[in-house]
C-alpha cells in the first residue's frame, strides 16, 4: 500500500501508520517507510500530520513544521490520540482572547453557548436516527427519547444539567445501534479505555481523529482552543475542541461507522483483541481512514456561501461562526443537517 496520503483540497492531511521517518531537506519533508518505500512533500502541500506508527524524527524538523504552522497529532500504540505539537500561533488577537474568556466567565452567556452545541448535537443525532427510520429500521422509541431530552435544554439552568441531557440522548442514541448495523457487529454499551468491543473500537478511533481534526481547524481561526463552553477546560487538554466536535461526530464519525460497516468496508479480520480491549490493526486503521479523509474532502453546497465547500472546511467555518458571536456580531447558531 502506498504512503498514507490522502487526497485532499490545496493541502493535504498525512496519516502516518506504518514506522518510518520524518526528515526535512531545504523546502521538503520527506517519508521514508520501514519498508524502504520514500515520498517526497512539499512543505505548502501539509495541512496537518497525523502520526499512528512508530516515527523518527529530530528537532531540525519540528523547528520547521512550527515556521510553517503545521500541527502534529500523536496517537498511541492502539490508534487513540496521545496529543500534539501545537505550532506558535500566527493568528493572535488579545481582544478576541478576552472576549472568549469572558463568555466563559459570564454564566449566561457561557450556558447560551453551551446549549447551541448540544441542541446542534442532538439535532444532527435525531436526523440520523430518522434516516434510518424512512429506511424501515425500529428507532422510533430512540427518536422519541432524545426528543424529549431536547425539550429540556431551554430549562437547563447550568453546564452540569445540559451534559446530563447531552448523555442521557446520546446513550439512547447508541442504544438504537443494535437495530442499524448489521449481524455480527453488536453494540450492546458504550465503553472506553479500553473499548470492549468492534463498534466501540471504531467510535473511539472516530472520535480520536475528530478531536485532532478539530484542533487544526481551530489552529486556523484566532480562538484560543483552551477555553471552551460546554466542556469544562482543564489541564492537558483542548477543550474548545471537544465542544465543536459534538456538532460533528453524528454527521461525520457516525455516518462514517454506519458505511463501513453495513457495506461490509470494515470485516472484523481489521480488528484485534488485546489487554481486554478491542482495537483496530494497522490494516483496520487504514481502512477507517481512507473513508474518514474521503468524507473529511467531500463538498457539499453551502447554503449562505452559494458555493461548495468541504466538510473540513465546516469545521472552520463553525469556528468564525462562534467567532462572530463572541464579537457581538451574529448569534450562534451551529451547523445542523438538513
Amino acid at each position: 500500500m502506498p504512503i498514507e496520503a490522502y487526497a485532499g483540497d490545496d493541502m493535504k492531511d498525512y496519516y502516518l501508520v506504518s514506522g518510518g521517518r520524518l526528515r526535512r531537506s531545504e523546502n521538503t519533508i520527506y517519508i521514508e517507510r520501514s519498508d524502504g518505500e520514500k515520498r517526497a512533500i512539499p512543505i505548502n502541500d501539509i495541512k496537518s500530520i497525523h502520526i499512528l506508527g512508530e516515527i523518527d524524527f529530530n528537532t531540525k524538523l519540528i523547528v520547521f513544521l512550527n515556521q510553517h504552522g503545521i500541527p502534529v497529532h500523536f496517537y498511541n500504540y492502539y490508534g487513540y490520540y496521545s496529543g500534539s505539537f501545537y505550532p506558535r500561533e500566527k493568528l493572535v488577537s488579545g481582544f478576541l482572547l478576552v472576549k472568549q474568556v469572558e463568555h466563559y466567565l459570564d454564566s449566561a452567556k457561557r450556558i447560551e453557548i453551551a446549549k447551541e452545541i448540544v441542541r446542534t448535537a442532538l439535532h444532527n443525532i435525531t436526523y440520523n436516527l430518522n434516516y434510518y427510520k424512512r429506511m424501515g429500521k425500529d428507532v422510533t422509541n430512540f427518536i422519541e427519547t432524545i426528543e424529549k431530552e431536547n425539550s429540556q435544554i431551554d430549562s437547563a439552568n447550568d453546564v452540569y444539567q445540559l451534559m446530563g441531557i447531552e448523555g442521557r440522548s446520546r446513550d439512547a442514541y447508541y442504544s438504537s445501534f443494535d437495530c442499524i448495523l448489521r449481524e455480527g457487529f453488536v453494540f450492546d454499551k458504550r465503553t472506553r479505555n479500553p473499548p470492549q468491543n468492534m463498534i466501540n473500537c471504531l467510535i473511539s478511533f472516530g472520535n480520536s481523529l475528530l478531536y485532532s481534526t478539530t484542533l487544526t481547524e481551530i489552529y486556523h481561526t484566532q480562538l484560543s482552543p483552551t477555553i471552551s463552553y460546554l466542556h469544562e477546560p482543564g489541564e492537558r487538554r483542548y477543550s474548545l475542541s471537544l465542544d465543536i466536535s459534538e456538532v460533528f461526530k453524528p454527521i461525520i464519525v457516525d455516518r462514517i461507522i454506519f458505511n463501513l460497516v453495513n457495506n461490509r468496508i470494515i470485516k472484523p479480520e481489521h480488528f484485534v483483541e488485546e489487554l481486554n480491549g478491542c482495537y483496530l490493526n494497522d490494516n483496520g486503521k487504514k481502512v477507517f481512514i481512507s473513508e474518514y479523509d474521503k468524507k473529511l474532502n467531500t463538498t457539499i453546497k453551502h447554503s449562505r456561501l452559494k458555493r461548495h465547500v468541504s466538510y473540513s472546511y465546516l469545521i472552520r467555518l463553525e469556528c468564525f461562526k462562534l467567532i462572530r458571536h463572541l464579537l457581538g456580531e451574529n448569534k450562534y447558531t451551529g451547523l445542523k443537517s438538513r
